[in-house]
């Protein structure tokens, strides 16, 4: 008799135990699915937010390449004397200035792009000082003619850098 309880008291435990199994594999696909979607819209939300920054870090890292473009650059920065290491002195530290004033827009851009960015100013300065080292730079204005003339024969290093954001922002839409 006590096989036969045995049995009987299985019987109505595989029911319940099914049924329990079945309750939670659907309530831990409900509370997954929940945080799931709880995500996306935090996300959702965050983008519509950081959007608008990202943009505008990157239109700050547009002007900071246009400032910094050789032709751009010697235009707004006049010599003040007519000694060539200091007009050398005095752009290079004008290029500084410029990428410290927007360096913490690093965190809107992805690494590549910022990584591009540094290499175009990077450039940029190495142009100047090898236009510097020249024989036949020997003033200030020499110097502006020099660099002048290599940006009619060559792409800006700031160029590039500029191509490369205009594809990255278009990824943004």
């Amino acid at each position: 008799m006590d096989a036969y309880r045995l049995i009987d008291i299985f019987l109505f435990a595989i029911p319940s135990l099914i049924t329990g199994l079945i309750a939670y594999h659907f309530f831990k696909e409900h509370i997954k699915n929940e945080d799931g979607r709880r995500r996306y819209l935090l996300k959702k939300d965050l983008q519509v937010n950081a959007l608008p920054m990202r943009l505008q870090a990157y239109e700050r890292m547009v002007l900071f390449l246009e400032r910094i473009t050789p032709s751009n650059l010697l235009i707004r920065v006049s010599p003040i004397s007519s000694s060539k290491e200091d007009y050398e002195a005095l752009i290079i530290h004008s290029i500084e200035q410029e990428f410290e004033h927007n360096l913490t827009q690093q965190i809107y851009v992805s690494e590549k792009c910022w990584k591009i960015i540094n290499a175009a100013k990077n450039a940029t300065i190495q142009l100047i000082r090898k236009a510097s080292l020249l024989e036949k730079t020997d003033t200030a204005n020499k110097l502006r003619e020099v660099i002048l003339t290599e940006m009619m024969e060559h792409l800006s290093p700031s160029d590039a850098a500029l191509s490369f954001i205009k594809e990255e922002v278009s990824e943004l839409w």
